[in-house]
């Protein structure tokens, strides 16, 4: 397959079973080099914390992330004492230092009139070397307390709750309805961004601390909601917020026009090995990919590997600006133009492009979208422009808009949990829902947010469900569920 740009190496490999050998497997593999102990960028980054007054990093992260303590620490070489600090504040930096969008940085003090400090390179160089050492050790607990949870969902919050009230004695079980545990860390973020390596030994710790996981359980079709309360003390849902947006307009039912989120889990299920009957290919195909979000750069750098003849990302709104706005001062996290590992490795960004309809070929499939300028009305809605539209060839469309919101037909269905006016699962700010002994953390009960938030959340639950279960709890709660984002 050619690859004019020269992007990409061929990883050799075995191909999985069935796997169409004419399909040659491109590197998957994290696109990152990471630092570690001994570059001197490194320690220069952790030794600019230093020249900090007063931190506002810690206001950035919803986790309270001990930053400067730790860039200390690394900046001294004392990297078991920072790996300690880090792990005091993140069940999973290892996840957070490839995967999130780093609000910290945009708080740090030194932002204000130069480049802030790299702090996410430094967490994620803290914890592969913690790895490398062997300092990642199971933290059994002394006692059991008799007491059972079981946890819903393995995406980052339903993993962190089920650490933390595992630590504090209590017997949990962690359903998972996909195959493997992971969720979306698993199945939704392509290998280039989180090798799913990563995933498997931080569960090999929470085996060896006593997690039980049970993958391919679908609570709500092999046990009722109903009857998981009954069987354990406590329960907390941390199903994530899975229902995608739709593009409301003409032909978006036809053949070839895909969520995003459907196209990235089989591609996902076959880099690992698996087997998916009529996969979704973007191979010689040209792509369009509807929403300039990770969600969209996950798309774009996935289609680029399984040789896509091109690929364009259609974003609605402006170009955000490369420098803060005045009405995204500091210490908010602005939203700025971006480009990721993706952006760099081919494909074409257009803003400004509202879809109008997808148009058909002989053959029933998609061939096109119809696309306007977007037009800006004075109430704020967008719009398209009329005697702007034009064509674009598309054999392949995903569309990648984001989440509206948790499934929920089974859980309303099965049990008396309430919902919001938006379809959220409705929590009290413990976290608690309209059931005793029920909780809600991440995306489930808050709406589509950041890794961070959800394993903030997951630790706060997990606080909560023991406080309910034992009277009192020493866990650490980060935030509450009204804490809101510091994003303008």
């Amino acid at each position: 397959m050619a690859d004019p740009r020269g992007f990409l190496k061929v990883r050799e490999r075995e191909l999985p079973p069935n796997r169409p050998v004419e399909v040659r497997l491109r590197d998957w593999r994290d696109v990152h080099e990471h630092l570690v102990e001994g570059q001197p960028f490194l320690k220069e980054q952790a030794g600019r914390c230093m020249d900090c007054g007063i931190p506002f990093c810690h206001q950035g992260c919803p986790l309270g992330n001990l930053i400067p303590e730790w860039n200390d620490l690394v900046w001294r070489d004392q990297w078991a004492e920072a790996s300690e600090r880090l792990h005091e504040t993140n069940n999973f930096p290892e996840f957070t230092g490839r995967v999130c969008p780093a609000p910290c940085e945009s708080s740090c003090v030194l932002g204000i009139n130069q480049p802030a400090v790299t702090i996410k390179n430094v967490e994620v160089s803290i914890i592969d070397e913690a790895f490398a050492r062997g300092l990642v050790t199971p933290q059994v607990p002394q006692r059991l307390t008799g007491s059972t949870v079981a946890v819903v969902g393995s995406g980052p919050a339903g993993l962190a709750a089920a650490q933390q009230l595992t630590r504090a004695g209590h017997t949990v079980v962690v359903y998972e309805r996909d195959a493997a545990i992971g969720g979306l860390l698993r199945f939704g973020i392509p290998d280039f961004k989180l090798e799913k390596l990563h995933i498997d030994r931080r569960l090999a710790q929470m085996e060896a601390e006593g997690t039980r996981f049970r993958p391919g359980v679908e609570i709500g079709v092999d046990i009722t909601w109903d009857e998981l309360r009954r069987r354990f003390d406590a329960v907390v849902l941390a199903t994530g917020a899975t229902v995608p947006r739709a593009l409301q307009v003409p032909g978006n039912d036809l053949p070839g026009v895909h969520f995003a989120m459907e196209f990235l889990h089989q591609a996902n299920t076959v880099v690992a090995g698996g087997v998916v009957e009529d996969q979704i290919l973007a191979t010689g195909k040209n792509v369009i990919v509807i929403g300039g979000g990770d969600t969209g750069s996950d798309c774009l750098g996935t289609s680029l590997r399984q040789g896509a003849a091109s690929v364009t990302t259609l974003a609605i709104g402006k170009r955000p600006p490369l420098e803060r706005s005045a009405t995204q001062p500091w210490p908010t996290d602005p939203i700025l133009f971006e480009v990721s590992s993706s952006h760099e490795e081919g494909g074409e960004r257009a803003y400004l492009a509202s879809t109008v309809d997808f148009l058909a070929g002989e053959d029933g499939r998609v061939r096109a979208l119809r696309v306007a300028e977007t037009e800006y009305l004075p109430d704020g809605r967008r719009v398209p422009k009329a005697g702007t539209e034009k064509e674009i060839p598309a054999d392949l469309v995903l569309v990648a808009m984001g989440f509206t919101g948790p499934e929920t037909q089974t859980l309303s269905a099965q049990s008396e949990i309430g919902l919001t006016a938006r379809g959220l699962v409705a929590r009290g700010d413990d976290f608690a829902t309209t059931v005793p002994g029920v909780f809600v953390a991440g995306d489930a009960g808050r709406g589509q947010s950041l890794i961070v938030w959800a394993i903030a959340e997951g630790r706060a639950a997990a606080a909560s469900a023991d406080a309910y279960l034992q009277g009192r709890t020493e866990l650490p709660a980060p935030v509450r569920a009204s804490t809101v984002s510091l994003r303008a």
